[in-house]
């Protein structure tokens, strides 16, 4: 299992590849979500992932919330395997690039509402109230870094 963290134009073919499906196999295909994936975020953001036997087995996604390039939004958040472990080791080695190569003073993200308590572990905090996004009860999620 190898941790992997890259920037769009960095990214290989099989690695894109392997993201995409991953994303498609856990939010469209187990969760139901019909939304359009590939919303072009994905060219300015910072790809953290674990790659096992050429497959992506944990993924999310890190991007500027605005110009001021201050707050980083996290965002796309999965696992393929769970109960190993895997989620948070993927957090834990995301969260320490990020702040290496992104020089933020926030992070943000919506995380679902039933998974707050793992989000808490790594220092975040609940923000507002719960609500829906794409049919999904979610929560939005802060830290300072």
């Amino acid at each position: 299992m190898n941790f992997i963290a890259k920037r769009f134009d960095e990214l290989t073919k099989e690695e894109l590849y392997e993201i995409l499906k991953a994303r498609a196999k856990v939010f469209v295909v187990e969760q139901g979500i019909r939304y359009l994936d590939m919303d072009d975020i994905d060219y300015d953001s910072l790809h953290c992932f674990f790659m096992n036997n050429g497959h992506v087995i944990a993924y999310l996604r890190a991007f500027y919330e605005d110009d001021s390039n201050k707050v980083v939004r996290l965002g796309r958040f999965l696992t393929i395997e769970h109960g190993k472990g895997i989620g948070k080791c993927l957090w834990s080695e995301s969260l320490k690039v990020i702040k290496q190569k992104m020089n933020c003073v926030k992070l943000y993200g919506h995380a679902q509402k039933h998974a707050l308590t793992f989000y808490e572990q790594f220092g975040f905090r609940a923000i507002s109230s719960e609500f829906l996004e794409e049919g999904v009860s979610h929560i939005a999620i802060e830290m300072d870094v």
